[in-house]
């Protein structure tokens, strides 16, 4: 007996009922839903690029995933029309944050219990102090950027001119972030690690809730980001689902940015990569993982790579390669097993701006039969997993298996 936890990154369903607090420059995020208007528009012709016609999940709508979208919105989701077999429900959020660290705590049973630091969008965006921080463990006399952008942007924008000056490109965005890319052959890998590592905790102070490292590499008109990527999260301030396994005495693994999400905390093994290579640790660990154990992972290319970018097809080819790939991960899987898949937030790509959009998410369930679940709460994802595995669980969350 298993629990496999899965996070499709920013693959919201809508209907939030705080959405109208949330914001994409000037236009709240009320109607915002990322699967149902992928769905649209591929349905219309409008997500043509490397695939063509229908969105087709087949494995993920036989979960319930189209039905979750109906219970979430009412939103028509084109394509995704299945009889579930699998047990699945909407889940909202409560936290005040529609970023990554919000919603992981929260689907670990931790509501984040404060509010976080957001930076103002103008320019400069950053107060003098904490400019003037970054210089002084970077070693240059300035910063590049100082303003909200999307990360390809911000590196196209002031990629060349980083090169020249060998100033750290710093930006931020809706989320509670400090962004920094530099180059990794240029400025050197290490040391734009050593200088987001070292920066944190001045910002953690400051309820911001990650300093992320961005590297890159290429020239002038040819930047590309690595996945070198390292997000330095503030720690959770209580305990959450992988230390209440880990303390049970279970293996807790951690696939893609688990590990940094939660800086460690309850986690025994760490595996990184693209989101292909990440499917590939979690085909291993479905051979291979000993009974009881957590398997926590994040697929976070639905988000960075198309979500922000606002590329429907891009982020429709994603949800069709991700679809095939459960399809062959479940037959791994073994009796007994618990296969649980869900988002943390929205990035709808036909949204205006390039900020996360609140929505609600699916929680959908393979190894328990089929059920609907009805509308749940983040933490409630916890509670279930803790329970399937026998271990006691802390936080407001409760079970819906």
């Amino acid at each position: 007996m298993r629990a496999f936890l899965l996070v499709m990154d920013s693959v919201g369903i809508g209907g939030a009922p705080d959405a109208g607090d949330y914001f994409n420059g000037a236009r709240p995020d009320t109607g915002a839903n990322t699967l149902a208007h992928i769905a649209q528009a591929c349905a219309a012709g409008r997500a043509e690029a490397g695939r063509s016609g229908l969105l087709r999940l087949p494995v993920l709508d036989g979960l319930g995933l189209g039905a979750a979208v109906r219970l979430a919105s009412g939103d028509s989701v084109p394509g995704l029309d299945a009889v579930p077999t699998g047990c699945w429900g909407a889940a909202n959020e409560t936290s005040r944050g529609k970023d990554t660290p919000s919603g992981h705590w929260e689907l670990a049973g931790l509501p984040v219990p404060w509010d976080w630091h957001y930076f103002p969008e103008r320019i400069p965006a950053f107060p003098d102090a904490i400019v003037q921080r970054v210089c002084g463990l970077a070693g240059t006399q300035g910063i590049l950027g100082n303003c909200h952008g999307s990360g390809t942007v911000m590196v196209d924008r002031f990629g060349a001119e980083h090169l020249k000056t060998g100033w750290p490109i710093c930006y931020t965005s809706v989320d509670s972030v400090f962004q920094i890319a530099a180059h990794e052959e240029t400025f050197g890998l290490k040391r734009l690690l050593a200088l987001c590592e070292r920066l944190a905790p001045h910002l953690h102070a400051m309820k911001v809730g990650r300093v992320i490292a961005r590297p890159f590499v290429g020239g002038e008109g040819d930047f590309r980001r690595t996945g070198n990527r390292h997000d330095y999260a503030i720690m959770p301030p209580a305990p959450v689902l992988t230390n209440w396994v880990q303390d049970a005495g279970r293996a807790v693994f951690a696939v893609g940015k688990i590990g940094d999400i939660f800086s460690m905390q309850g986690i025994d093994e760490v595996l990184k990569g693209t989101d292909a290579v990440l499917m590939d640790h979690l085909g291993d660990l479905a051979d291979h993982a000993p009974d009881g154990s957590l398997t926590f992972a994040n697929f976070v290319e639905f988000d960075s790579l198309w979500g922000h970018r606002r590329d429907v097809s891009g982020y429709a080819r994603a949800l069709e390669w991700f679809d095939g790939a459960i399809g062959r991960l479940i037959p791994r899987l073994r009796d007994g097993d618990l296969l649980c898949l869900v988002a943390d937030h929205g990035n709808d790509p036909t949204w205006s701006g390039t900020d996360h959009t609140r929505e609600r998410v699916p929680v959908l369930i393979h190894g328990r039969g089929a059920a609907q679940l009805g509308q749940v709460a983040f933490a409630d994802v916890a509670a279930s997993v803790a329970a399937h595995l026998g271990i006691g669980a802390m936080g407001p969350g409760r079970s819906f298996l």
